[in-house]
């Protein structure tokens, strides 16, 4: 039996061996994505601030909520899938930014606030990240 089954792996081992440094072919991820919906947000919180009607308001605070929590998707794609331990290691303070914009986009931040300022400062932390991310593209 272990016969058997040593002949089945060694028909089914690979015979090359790829890695890669990321899920998919590089140039797929991009912290604009972030950015977009982070700008969204602000843009919906100015809206909201300047329109008198409830319903009106109803659906941006729900278009609001929706678009954070995209903000935070793309960051965390960018935060467990593009970024690696060498990227860590020479930008120790990418894991504190990570960090500070998931949670302005988060409930203590842009989802659970209007205050346009919270998005600038949203805006403010994507911009830092996405410095450090083309800086490691080059």
């Amino acid at each position: 039996m272990n016969r058997i089954s040593s002949s089945l792996t060694s028909l089914f081992r690979p015979t090359l061996v790829a890695s890669a440094h990321c899920d998919l072919p590089c140039g797929v991820y991009d912290p604009a994505q972030a950015k977009i919906e982070a700008l969204s947000v602000k843009a919906t919180m100015e809206k909201f601030a300047a329109s008198s009607d409830a319903d009106f308001k109803t659906r941006a605070l729900a278009i609001k909520e929706e678009r954070s929590e995209l903000v935070k998707h793309h960051l965390w794609v960018l935060w467990t899938d593009y970024f690696k331990a060498p990227h860590f290691e020479a930008y120790p303070q990418l894991h504190a930014l990570f960090n500070e914009a998931t949670k302005l986009a988060g409930a203590g931040g842009t989802k659970g606030s209007n205050d346009v300022a919270v998005a600038d400062k949203l805006i403010a932390k994507i911009d830092e990240i996405a410095e450090i991310f083309w800086a490691t593209k080059k």
